[in-house]
């Protein structure tokens, strides 16, 4: 099965999931280059919209399929020329701009390996994405450039939307040739990305996927979304995480359909569903933030609703589904997956949703519940993939990680690392997750990451990080803190410490509240945050400093 004829399957069975789950197989693409023998072959003369642009002042920009294949040539040659090779390692690190695609097909193209980066990291996480990443390369806005001052290596600098003093400029690439001829060829096993995602006892992992575990994979996600030509999708995500790659590259263009972005620096819901309607969005997908900020909206005022509309990050709660759908008359459908996957599990469009589930395992996965005691299957467990049958959206491993690669990998399965429950109509259920990280809005957080922040500062001896509960985010990052001597619980020293996380930290990082407590541990010593998790029942104690309460710590 080519990769066009696994498409065009999903296609002709997008509401039959029975058929779709029998009929479909992963193509196998010894060799595959997803820009090359994809995008610019359903780009050749294709003026319809593949990328459309609205920014908050009003302004737009859309990009068809060919003027995509055009430009990505041209950035193609001009990497090459200053230097990028096949293997080489990019850090892509831009908003929702056209550059962003661009580089993005163009590193594709040359065989270069991305290390997608989001525009809020700072230079400690930069540092890291750099030198374990061995990034050759890097590519971020002018704004964004002083931020790698710091950042030490031989790398190449290219800097898009102005010049910076030292810095190839990205605006040179339109007078690079149009006619791009590939060095060699791309085998399907290829590196494409790598990610940095959060781990619970260590440095983030380097997730590293191939030419075909990504752009191929993501058929399941094409699949669930229920993405078909001609649609106008808007995903509502951020540069930099997988989901980006997922539901704004890959699962729309692989159904020849219109990426739609709409640029904001403040969330509005009357000014994005205004532009909903205006523009023809008929496939929206939002984390549960969005979902649960849009339904204080008027959402009747939205006139031409979308047809499909999927969740993705975390369950959605009842009371947000039956809002959409009363105003909608749709309703909206959970998925699940990982940066190590693409969808696995999902509700696809046509089949019944059950209150409570995320669906079923997508065409393609084999997905089982493993007791995590036993090792067996059972009704309930760790949601696992099994490796007999591996899935193409799996994958490879953790780069430079044999050790925590084998873990993951054991027993002739993949661990998820989540827990599920299913029924007897084959429906599963989350339950949650069998480590310590947690989701605050659509983000990942380790706890790990944050409590090393902590720590450097003076006056704290221990802290532990564990979500609280949140009427908009789901969960905030609070911290438990044991104080080094000579320092006093109190305003000030909690001051000093959130501030120091502040500075420290990525915005969707942040340590949102703070109390002065001892730390239960086990009987080895370590820190039984689960015990700490029970606590949060969504009442405020007394002793807890939030970041609200200081006018220093206030920002738009």
């Amino acid at each position: 099965m080519s990769f066009r004829d696994a498409r065009d399957l999903l296609l002709r069975h997008a509401t039959d999931y029975a058929a779709a789950r029998e009929a479909f197989t992963w193509p196998e693409l010894d060799e595959f280059n997803w820009a090359l023998d994809w995008f610019d072959v359903i780009a050749r003369d294709n003026d319809r919209i593949a990328l459309w642009i609205v920014e908050e002042d009003g302004s737009e920009g859309r990009w068809t399929f060919a003027d995509l294949a055009r430009r990505s040539d041209q950035v193609a040659n001009w990497l090459r020329d200053n230097g990028v090779r096949r293997g080489d390692r990019v850090v892509l690190m831009l908003g929702n701009q056209v550059e962003l695609w661009e580089v993005l097909l163009a590193a594709m193209k040359l065989g270069a390996v991305v290390i997608p980066a989001t525009t809020l990291l700072g230079p400690v996480d930069l540092r890291d994405r750099v030198g374990r990443g061995g990034a050759r390369h890097v590519v971020t806005g002018s704004a964004d450039a002083p931020k790698f001052v710091d950042v030490p290596g031989s790398y190449t600098r290219i800097a898009v939307g102005g010049r910076v003093s030292g810095w190839l400029d990205h605006a040179d690439s339109a007078a690079a040739s149009a006619q791009f001829t590939p060095d060699g060829v791309t085998r399907g096993s290829d590196t494409l990305l790598l990610y940095f995602t959060s781990g619970t006892t260590a440095r983030p992992k380097l997730v590293e996927h191939t030419h075909v575990s990504y752009p191929v994979g993501h058929l399941s996600t094409m699949y669930w979304i229920g993405l078909e030509p001609g649609d106008v999708h808007l995903n509502i995500s951020s540069p930099g995480w997988a989901k980006h790659a997922w539901s704004n590259v890959f699962a729309p263009w692989n159904a020849e359909a219109t990426v739609f972005v709409h640029n904001y620096t403040r969330f509005d819901p009357a000014r994005l569903m205004s532009e909903m309607d205006r523009c023809g969005v008929t496939s929206f997908c939002a984390p549960p933030t969005v979902w649960r900020m849009l339904i204080q909206a008027d959402l009747t005022a939205l006139r031409t609703p979308p047809r499909k509309v999927v969740g993705a990050g975390e369950p959605l709660n009842p009371e947000v589904i039956e809002r959409v759908r009363a105003a909608w008359g749709v309703t909206i459908r959970d998925g699940f997956g990982q940066t190590e996957t693409t969808v696995q599990i999902a509700n696809t469009p046509g089949q019944p949703v059950k209150p409570g589930s995320m669906g079923r395992p997508a065409p393609g996965y084999p997905v089982v519940l493993v007791d995590p005691v036993t090792g067996e299957p059972g009704a309930e467990g760790e949601i696992c993939l099994d490796l007999a049958h591996r899935p193409l959206g799996l994958m490879v491993g953790y780069h430079g990680d044999a050790e925590r690669t084998a873990e993951v990998m054991r027993d002739g399965y993949y661990h998820t690392g989540d827990v599920g429950s299913v029924d007897e109509d084959g429906y599963l259920t989350y339950v949650g997750r069998t480590d310590d990280v947690f989701k605050a809005s659509d983000y990942r957080i380790s706890p790990f990451e944050l409590e090393s922040v902590l720590l450097e500062h003076e006056a704290v001896a221990e802290a532990a990080v564990v979500p609280a509960p949140d009427p908009l985010r789901l969960a905030v990052p609070k911290a438990y803190v044991v104080l080094a001597a000579g320092f006093e619980p109190g305003e000030e020293t909690a001051l000093a410490i959130l501030r120091h996380a502040r500075e420290n930290l990525a915005p969707y990082k942040r340590i949102r509240r703070l109390e002065f407590a001892e730390l239960p541990k086990t009987i080895s010593g370590k820190i039984r945050r689960v015990e700490l998790r029970g606590r949060e029942t969504g009442e405020r104690p007394a002793g807890e400093y939030r970041d609200e309460d200081f006018p220093a710590l206030r920002h738009p």
